[in-house]
């Protein structure tokens, strides 16, 4: 007891959060001191001894004061003992005060031996004080910062809830509507549990050790992670809901694409058998023509078309061969306004040229003349083969530059179109400058050297044949054709020189041609009338465009072959409704222009691509295709 004065005094930092049992163990503490004090008991060393030295000059004012019996002092402790229980604060400001007082009027006396050890001792309760204080601050400013980032994260936690109210409306309103509803009205089990998470909130942020902010951090985020998780977890119910549909459809798509083209895949058998009556034929054909017609005696094969792209489909029963006559200092001339078609004069014509007598006046040749006598030496090539008795000529198509050879054999058809053209040597027509722009898809290298090649011209005309244009007829007139450059595009399509190689991942370019020159020649079946104007080639330029502004190969992986082929007939359903499809070597030429594909047909073909899309692609299903309104 007699050490009581040398400890600490406990501190109540919030002393309306002291109960009255504290207050009455503090009391009494008090009074057993102010009783040791009173007894003039002695204290031996240290804070002890100073305790006494306090205690009898205590004594020496209460004699003064008339009060020096133990009754008195007894009688007036009891009588402040209520007044200290209900104001504590009052008390313990007396106290103090009284105590530094008794303190410094002892630490001033000279004759103190402990003088020192004194000060020290009120130096380490003052220092203790001050210490108690920076602790009661810091805990605020925790709790104001805990408190306000609670606000903040109240505040997120309500920005998501109503991301996710908003993501559940769109997409099932009904649903959404109700649980709005609900949110406005919550049932009163729901309300009482929110009243009582509150409040036991608000206790433990009260109770010291419960309330630390480590302790009500933790407690926060693992509300917040369950209510994350809730909250995910109705977002992925939603997302799965609004996602099943359309992966679905992708998936019976996927299905569907891959089963046709599995059925469009030539047997290698046919395809061998195939190529070599073409290869035979075309010998033949070569052979007598340049026996028979001196003006054919540099002539050459150029093998174009499908089946040399790899993109043939369904059966190898379509062939083209091209056969050019090389041709050097031309003069050509536009012949309209589309820069595709051009009239060809000969520069600086030798004395013996074997185009002499093809010639007019101005050294522009009449390419319907050549055109009429390659035919015939076409059509006489034919009796120099074995199965002549298998072949048959078909009838010429008006405005078409090839002569067109059936062979009918074992029940299967094969058509092969000889194709008369002029190869030119030299730079390619300034109208192609805005064009082939295959710089980030191919490279500008691979441009170049394409460049470098030359060019084709086909007797192929537009309108009428006997239009004059400047002395020219339509007849006469030349198409330019870059088929052997679509042939090497087609074959070295990929963006890094190894897409599709054998060891390398595989693309869906051709794959995508496939399908689209597919679904064409099966609608023309459907309606021969509304499709007679529209041709393979209509496909294969969307794809040439489409390639040039999608040109990474990992955009056409395999695995992406139901997106492509959805986005390749995008482009040309656009094209078709806008009646706008550029040649792709020459821009200024419209493929789909009006004299040549009227508008009702584009739109037509636009909507019977929709309808397939909607419906999965019956066409390719072999069921009946749904008719559009």
């Amino acid at each position: 007891m007699n050490n009581q004065r040398g400890q600490r005094r406990p501190r109540a930092t919030v002393p309306e959060q002291t109960t009255a049992k504290t207050q009455a163990k503090v009391n009494g503490r008090r009074e057993e001191q102010r009783d040791s004090r009173n007894d003039g008991k002695h204290q031996p060393t240290g804070a002890a001894k100073d305790h006494g030295e306090k205690n009898g000059h205590t004594k020496k004012q209460m004699e003064k004061s008339g009060s020096q019996d133990k009754p008195a002092t007894i009688t007036s402790d009891t009588k402040l003992a209520p007044q200290r229980a209900n104001g504590n604060r009052q008390s313990q400001k007396g106290v103090s005060s009284r105590d530094r007082d008794e303190t410094s009027k002892t630490s001033e006396d000279p004759r103190a031996p402990d003088s020192r050890a004194r000060k020290s001792a009120h130096n380490a309760d003052h220092i203790g004080d001050k210490q108690d204080t920076k602790e009661s601050l810091s805990k605020k400013k925790t709790d104001q910062r805990k408190f306000e980032s609670e606000g903040k994260q109240h505040k997120d936690d309500a920005q998501e809830i109503a991301k996710s109210k908003q993501c559940k409306k769109e997409t099932n309103p009904e649903r959404s509507e109700s649980q709005d509803k609900s949110a406005t009205h919550p049932a009163p089990q729901q309300a009482h549990n929110k009243r009582q998470s509150q409040k036991q909130n608000d206790h433990s942020n009260r109770n010291g050790d419960d309330g630390s902010p480590e302790r009500s951090t933790g407690a926060h985020q693992e509300k917040r992670r369950a209510n994350t998780h809730n909250s995910d977890h109705t977002n992925s119910a939603g997302d799965a809901q609004k996602l099943e549909t359309p992966r679905l459809v992708n998936d019976k798509l996927e299905k569907v694409l891959h089963a046709t083209l599995d059925k469009l895949k030539i047997k290698k058998a046919e395809r061998s058998k195939a190529s070599s009556r073409v290869n035979e034929m075309t010998k033949t054909v070569i052979f007598h023509l340049k026996r028979k017609m001196t003006w054919c005696e540099d002539i050459e094969s150029l093998t174009t078309g499908s089946y040399y792209e790899n993109v043939k489909i369904c059966e190898p029963d379509e062939f083209d061969v091209m056969l050019t006559i090389p041709v050097e200092r031309v003069d050509i001339q536009r012949f309209n306004g589309s820069g595709a078609f051009y009239s060809v004069a000969l520069k600086r014509l030798p004395n013996k040229h074997p185009l002499t007598r093809f010639l007019n006046d101005d050294r522009t040749i009449r390419a319907s003349e050549m055109l009429n006598e390659f035919r015939d030496g076409v059509k006489e090539a034919m009796d120099l083969l074995s199965f002549r008795d298998k072949i048959n000529v078909q009838r010429k198509k008006p405005k078409c530059p090839a002569v067109t050879m059936q062979i009918n054999e074992n029940g299967n058809q094969i058509s092969i179109d000889f194709v008369l053209g002029l190869k030119v040597r030299g730079s390619w027509p300034v109208y192609t400058s805005n064009g082939f722009k295959i710089e980030d898809w191919l490279s500008k290298k691979v441009k170049a050297d394409f460049k470098l090649k030359p060019y084709y011209l086909v007797p192929k005309y537009e309108g009428k044949g006997n239009a004059d244009h400047d002395g020219v007829v339509a007849k006469d007139v030349w198409r330019i054709s870059f088929s052997h450059v679509e042939k090497d595009i087609m074959k070295r399509h990929g963006h890094s020189k190894t897409c599709c190689e054998s060891k390398e991942q595989k693309c869906c370019r051709k794959e995508c041609l496939k399908l689209l020159k597919y679904l064409l020649s099966q609608l023309e079946k459907m309606y021969p009338e509304k499709m007679s104007k529209f041709c393979s080639y209509h496909a294969k330029t969307t794809l040439f465009h489409t390639c040039a502004r999608k040109v990474e190969d990992s955009e056409w992986a395999y695995s992406r072959l139901a997106n492509c082929f959805q986005e390749l007939l995008g482009n040309f359903v656009e094209s078709l409704r806008n009646q706008d499809l550029p040649n792709f070597f020459v821009p200024s030429q419209n493929l789909l222009h009006q004299d040549h594909v009227p508008k009702n047909n584009c739109e037509f073909l636009a909507k019977q691509i929709e309808l397939q899309q909607n419906n999965t692609f019956p066409i390719f299903q072999d069921t009946r295709t749904p008719r559009s309104p």
